[in-house]
Parts: C-alpha cells; structure tokens; sequence
C-alpha cells in the first residue's frame, strides 16, 4: 500500500468529516464499490446496490448523540442469508481508543434484536441446535488527518487479556482509513467512490492540482455514475463553489458540465480559473449530510406517527427537539401527500430548522 502523506495542518471540523463517510455508506451504490473494494471478503466481491437496505433507523436508539453518523446495513447474500454492516463513522483527528468497546455493544444490540425478530416468527427457535446468528461485519471510517492509533483488537483493550484470553472474544474491526491511501492507489478503483474519497481527502487547491487526475479515469466514472451518485458531486461542487464565492452564472455553468457527464472538463475548467477552494468542501459534505440527517429524521417521524407514538416518545427516540417534531407531524398532517423531501423544502420555507 502506497502511503500518502497527513495533512496535520487541515481543518477538523468533526460535522465535516462525519460527512464524507456517510455519504458513502448511505448511497448504495457508493456503499457496494466500498465493500468491494476495502472488505478484502470474496463474497462481497459481486455485492450490487440492490442487495443492500439500509436499516440505520431501526437502530438509532442505540447511538448516542455523538454518534449519529453511524450507519447500519443489511447485506442480501447470493445464498439468501443476511449479513449486517455495521459503520462507525470517524472524523476527528483525536483518536477514540474506545471505539472498539462502541462497536461490540452495537453488535450485541443487533444480535439481541435479531433474536428477538425470530421469536416472534417462532416462538422458541433461538434455543434450538441450529439457529444461527448473522454475520456482522464492522468497519470504522476513518477521515481524520491524523494518524489511526487506536487498536482493532477487542481482545486488547481488556485488561489481563493474556491470562484470560480463553474467555474473552477475540476479534477485530476493519479499517478503511481514507487518508492512509495514496491517490494512485485509490484512482485505480475507477469508480465514483474513488472520487469522492479524493474529494474529502482535499484541503487546498494546490492539492486538486497535485492529483493530475488522468482524463480516462473521469471519463470511465463519468460514463457509468448512476443519477442519485451523479446529484451528490452536484450538490457537493455547487455548494463548494457558492462558497469561495463563485458568480452563480458561472456556477450554473460547472454544474451542468457535471450534469452532462462533463467532469473531466468542469475540472479543468475550474483549475484555469484559478479559484481557491480551501476549506470549502468542508461546507459542501456537511450540506450533503445535513440532508440526509432531516431525510432521514423526518422518515422516522412518519412511521412512528402512523404508529400512534406522542411527540414526546418520537423526541426521546431521536434526541430531537420536541418543537422540531411537532413542525415535522404538522406539515405531514396538513398534506400527507407530500413525500420526505417535500417535506424538508416545506420546512425550510417555514424556517423550521433541527
């Protein structure tokens, strides 16, 4: 593995760098070429978007409000098994040296609930000879620009796990330490995950020029992006832009290039004019993210309102704000018809915000 230098000096704002993992957990498609690519597991090697459901909102009452990026999946196996991936999202440059205690008690909260499912199809089926639990793969994300330390051993971080190591699980988490990669590495994926993890490794425009990224390497990403991927570079790059203050017709201008599957010259474009984008994909991720938060909040409050819950049960379960709740169930209740982005642009014309 190539390794590329940190860039100690970058900013570190944690809602930033929660961003660009979510993102890729939460499209399908980006959350497939990841597992094919970093998961070093041949199952997963033909793994398609379609096989993955996200099932994060069945879970969020198990992640702290420091953890809210996390994301779970259900993974449809080829031989009609489940497997769960479980994502814990990193961003800050401190370390979390406890992280792997975090995620052997999410996977512990996703086998009891498992359990649980399956007593109720048949009552007594867990205490049988053959009942098996899921597989869970857990894969932290790392984003922050200094260096992971922390251990990917469960067993290490008990204390006299030498001596007690018969009675102590034993096993570890995988890494996909975004900045550990160098740009050779990750443009030879030639995918759209590959751009996106350059993206966010990005600090300065000096950096973008550095990459010299090769014209059939966009072309190749260009010409197979799905939509839903193609919309997040353009909402990503639109707001980068707005905010190095980038005259919104020329705005217009980029964004369409990319629309027409023009990346390669959107960047070229972009280089000539000599704009400095420092810290501005900080911003654009963190938008990105913020959406797919009140997306995401707003699709829970739903099914739970169609369930009868209070507004103070629904604030409790999301840790939001019972007024964010109530604006969410009465634009829903004046026009059930709308769906959930209706909704969010509906609130934001009320100046509702979390």
């Amino acid at each position: 593995m190539t390794k590329n230098k940190r860039n100690t000096d970058g900013l570190h704002n944690s809602k930033t760098y929660d961003s660009g993992g979510k993102i890729a957990f939460e499209n399908p498609t980006l959350c497939s070429q990841l597992l094919k690519d970093y998961s070093n597991i041949d199952i997963l090697k033909s793994v398609r978007p379609e096989d993955i459901e996200d099932v994060t909102e069945r879970f969020i009452p198990m992640f702290s409000e420091e953890r809210n990026a996390d994301v779970v999946k259900k993974v449809h196996l080829p031989d009609g098994e489940d497997l769960f991936v479980l994502s814990l999202i990193e961003h800050k440059s401190d370390v979390d040296f406890d992280v792997v205690m975090q995620m052997y008690r999410y996977m512990v909260f996703i086998w009891e609930d498992f359990a649980k499912q399956a007593e109720l199809q048949h009552k007594g089926i867990t205490k049988t000879r053959d009942f098996r639990y899921p597989p869970i793969l857990p894969i932290v994300y790392y984003e922050g620009a200094g260096e992971w330390t922390a251990t990917k051993s469960f067993k290490e971080r008990i204390f006299l796990n030498d001596v007690f190591s018969r009675y102590i699980p034993d096993w570890e988490y995988l890494l996909v330490d975004v900045c550990s990669y160098g740009s050779d590495e990750i443009i030879s994926r030639k995918n759209d995950l590959s751009l996106l993890m350059l993206i966010n490794r990005l600090r300065s425009v000096d950096e973008f020029k550095q990459l010299n990224l090769p014209k059939d390497y966009l072309e190749s990403i260009d010409s197979r992006m799905p939509e839903d991927v193609r919309d997040i570079f353009v909402r990503i790059f639109e707001t980068l832009l707005r905010n190095i203050n980038v005259p919104e017709d020329r705005i217009n201008d980029f964004t369409d290039q990319i629309k027409e599957a023009r990346m390669g010259r959107f960047m070229e474009h972009f280089n000539e004019e000599g704009y400095d984008w420092q810290a501005t994909r900080n911003q654009a991720l963190v938008e990105g993210a913020e959406i797919g938060d009140s997306l995401r909040v707003i699709k829970t409050v739903r099914r739970l309102m169609a369930k009868g819950r209070s507004y103070a049960a629904i604030s409790d379960d999301l840790g939001e704000e019972i007024g964010y709740i109530k604006s969410i169930s009465a634009v829903i209740n004046n026009n059930p018809k709308l769906d959930d982005e209706e909704v969010l642009t509906a609130l934001r014309e009320m100046k509702v915000t979390k």
